[in-house]
């Protein structure tokens, strides 16, 4: 009985400038030796993009030695290899990773679009958090790389929420910080937490008037909008989208009296600071 593996060649089957075909046996004569003379294969499929690019445009064989193998590492090479079958790029995947639906390589954790995870869901490296798009993350829903705590888009981040690096504390943005920095609003430090700032009603009303996108019905749509959106026609509509100050303007106009009464109220309020990013003048 054969020793079962796997080989990854070329988009042409060549491999070395070797031909390879599916289905035929192929015979070395002479001694065989490790990196040097024989063909060569991989007992993992995971092992041979060790020395081949994780690229679905090569292919990837089951093949079979039935010769003499000498086997070094995750490396094997024999005097006789026989190529069972293509694999398609589906089962390369199942067979390179442990986690479930990974488009990545050697994942133990579940559909990750990186390598070498154990988190699920991250689109970057060896991460052992979830939801991650940076690298080396045990924390979750990271942007940077090697962070503990959790939402950082800073690097090297053991709390969460930091746009620097080096943070220990939360919502950091600079560097090497193990307590929280002044929280400014309106281009001044405030006397006030975020968590409190966030829960101030008219901040939750803005929040909930702003709209920069949303969903346009074909009967609603002008002669001007349908022209340039010809899509509309398939799906009864467009997504429609305005700018900064444009949603920041509709936003105004839904709020009542009272609540535009009650923006400055807001610690710090600065009406040039406010028209300069919203464009709106508060009397």
């Amino acid at each position: 009985m054969g020793v079962k593996g796997y080989k990854v060649f070329n988009p042409d089957w060549t491999c070395r400038g070797f031909q390879y075909e599916v289905g035929k046996t192929f015979k070395h004569n002479g001694e065989i030796k490790m990196c040097g003379a024989g063909f060569h294969f991989c007992q993992k499929a995971s092992d041979c993009f060790n020395y081949y690019d994780f690229d679905s445009d090569n292919k990837v064989a089951e093949v079979e030695a039935i010769g003499n193998v000498e086997t070094y590492r995750e490396k094997s090479v024999t005097n006789e290899l026989v190529i069972l079958r293509e694999l398609t790029w589906h089962e390369v995947l199942d067979l390179v990773n442990t986690g479930k639906n990974c488009t990545g390589y050697r994942n133990s954790g579940d559909y990750n679009s990186g390598n070498y995870n154990s988190g699920d869901r991250n689109t970057d490296d060896c991460n052992s958090g979830n939801w991650n798009s940076g690298n080396c993350n045990s924390g979750d829903y990271n942007s940077g790389c090697h962070n503990s705590g959790d939402w950082n888009s800073g690097d090297c981040n053991s709390g969460n929420c930091n746009s620097g690096n080096w943070n220990s504390a939360d919502y950091c943005t600079g560097f090497f910080n193990s307590v929280e920095q002044p929280l400014y609003i309106f281009n001044k430090p405030a006397n006030i937490s975020r968590e409190d700032f966030i829960s101030l009603p008219i901040v939750q009303v803005m929040r909930e008037r702003y709209r920069n996108n949303w969903w346009m019905p074909s009967a609603f749509m002008t002669d001007e909008e349908k022209a340039a959106h010809p899509e509309y026609k398939t799906g009864e509509g467009y997504l429609k989208s305005v700018d900064f100050k444009t949603a920041c303007g509709l936003m105004w106009d839904k709020m009542t009296d009272n609540e535009k009464a009650a923006v400055k109220d807001i610690p710090n309020f600065d009406a040039e600071v406010f028209k300069d990013i919203t464009g709106i003048v508060v009397d």
